[in-house]
Protein backbone atom coordinates (compact mmCIF):
# COMPACT_ATOMS: atom_id res chain seq x y z
CA UNK A 1 0.00 0.00 0.00
CA UNK A 2 1.11 3.46 -1.16
CA UNK A 3 1.75 5.94 2.03
CA UNK A 4 -1.04 8.09 0.29
CA UNK A 5 -3.59 5.39 0.38
CA UNK A 6 -2.28 4.47 4.01
CA UNK A 7 -3.24 8.21 4.93
CA UNK A 8 -6.29 8.57 3.46
CA UNK A 9 -7.55 5.08 5.17
CA UNK A 10 -6.07 6.47 7.99
CA UNK A 11 -8.17 9.94 8.20
CA UNK A 12 -11.11 8.16 6.02
CA UNK A 13 -10.59 11.10 3.64
CA UNK A 14 -11.73 12.12 0.26
CA UNK A 15 -10.01 12.99 -2.81
CA UNK A 16 -11.99 15.66 -4.03
CA UNK A 17 -11.08 18.52 -6.63
CA UNK A 18 -12.29 22.09 -7.50
CA UNK A 19 -12.86 23.53 -10.97
CA UNK A 20 -12.80 27.51 -10.98
CA UNK A 21 -13.75 27.10 -14.81
CA UNK A 22 -15.15 24.30 -16.69
CA UNK A 23 -13.21 22.85 -19.66
CA UNK A 24 -13.75 24.66 -22.54
CA UNK A 25 -15.66 22.49 -24.88
CA UNK A 26 -16.23 24.45 -28.23
CA UNK A 27 -13.63 24.67 -30.58
CA UNK A 28 -12.28 27.99 -31.31
CA UNK A 29 -13.08 29.78 -34.36
CA UNK A 30 -9.81 30.37 -36.86
CA UNK A 31 -9.72 33.15 -39.38
CA UNK A 32 -11.61 32.31 -42.50
CA UNK A 33 -7.50 32.85 -43.80
CA UNK A 34 -5.69 30.06 -41.57
CA UNK A 35 -5.79 27.02 -44.00
CA UNK A 36 -5.98 24.34 -41.14
CA UNK A 37 -8.72 23.04 -39.87
CA UNK A 38 -9.48 21.41 -35.77
CA UNK A 39 -11.13 18.17 -35.07
CA UNK A 40 -12.24 17.94 -31.59
CA UNK A 41 -10.61 15.28 -29.99
CA UNK A 42 -11.61 16.10 -26.09
CA UNK A 43 -13.26 19.15 -24.31
CA UNK A 44 -10.44 20.76 -24.79
CA UNK A 45 -8.22 19.47 -26.96
CA UNK A 46 -8.01 19.69 -31.25
CA UNK A 47 -6.21 18.03 -34.19
CA UNK A 48 -5.19 20.37 -36.01
CA UNK A 49 -5.59 19.23 -39.88
CA UNK A 50 -3.59 21.14 -42.91
CA UNK A 51 -5.58 21.05 -46.40
CA UNK A 52 -3.82 18.02 -47.64
CA UNK A 53 -5.15 16.44 -44.57
CA UNK A 54 -2.20 15.58 -42.89
CA UNK A 55 -2.13 16.58 -38.64
CA UNK A 56 0.53 18.54 -37.74
CA UNK A 57 0.02 18.74 -33.58
CA UNK A 58 -2.80 19.79 -31.33
CA UNK A 59 -4.29 22.94 -29.86
CA UNK A 60 -5.16 22.20 -26.47
CA UNK A 61 -6.94 25.32 -24.66
CA UNK A 62 -6.02 26.04 -20.75
CA UNK A 63 -8.35 27.88 -18.62
CA UNK A 64 -5.74 30.50 -16.51
CA UNK A 65 -8.67 32.49 -14.41
CA UNK A 66 -10.85 34.50 -16.50
CA UNK A 67 -8.87 33.84 -19.23
CA UNK A 68 -7.49 31.17 -22.12
CA UNK A 69 -4.64 30.14 -23.60
CA UNK A 70 -4.21 27.95 -26.50
CA UNK A 71 -0.96 25.66 -26.17
CA UNK A 72 0.46 24.21 -29.91
CA UNK A 73 1.52 20.75 -29.38
CA UNK A 74 3.41 18.24 -31.31
CA UNK A 75 3.82 14.58 -31.57
CA UNK A 76 7.57 13.59 -31.07
CA UNK A 77 8.46 9.76 -32.58
CA UNK A 78 11.38 9.25 -30.96
CA UNK A 79 10.58 10.20 -27.60
CA UNK A 80 6.94 8.48 -28.02
CA UNK A 81 5.44 11.80 -26.52
CA UNK A 82 3.88 15.41 -27.05
CA UNK A 83 5.98 18.37 -26.59
CA UNK A 84 4.80 21.69 -26.06
CA UNK A 85 6.11 24.17 -28.71
CA UNK A 86 4.13 26.99 -26.54
CA UNK A 87 1.27 28.99 -25.08
CA UNK A 88 -1.07 31.65 -27.02
CA UNK A 89 -3.46 33.82 -26.91
CA UNK A 90 -5.14 32.90 -29.81
CA UNK A 91 -5.87 29.78 -31.29
CA UNK A 92 -5.00 31.24 -34.67
CA UNK A 93 -1.34 32.31 -33.34
CA UNK A 94 -1.18 28.04 -31.91
CA UNK A 95 -1.92 26.87 -35.53
CA UNK A 96 0.58 28.92 -36.90
CA UNK A 97 2.79 28.09 -34.64
CA UNK A 98 2.35 24.27 -35.67
CA UNK A 99 2.72 24.98 -39.30
CA UNK A 100 5.89 27.24 -39.89
CA UNK A 101 7.38 24.98 -37.12
CA UNK A 102 7.56 22.31 -39.38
Amino acid sequence: MSEVARIFETIGGDMTITLDRPPVSAAPALSPLTPARLVSVTESLWRVIDPRGIVIGHVQALSLGDSVRFRARRYHAASKGFRDLGDFWSADDAVDCLRFAR
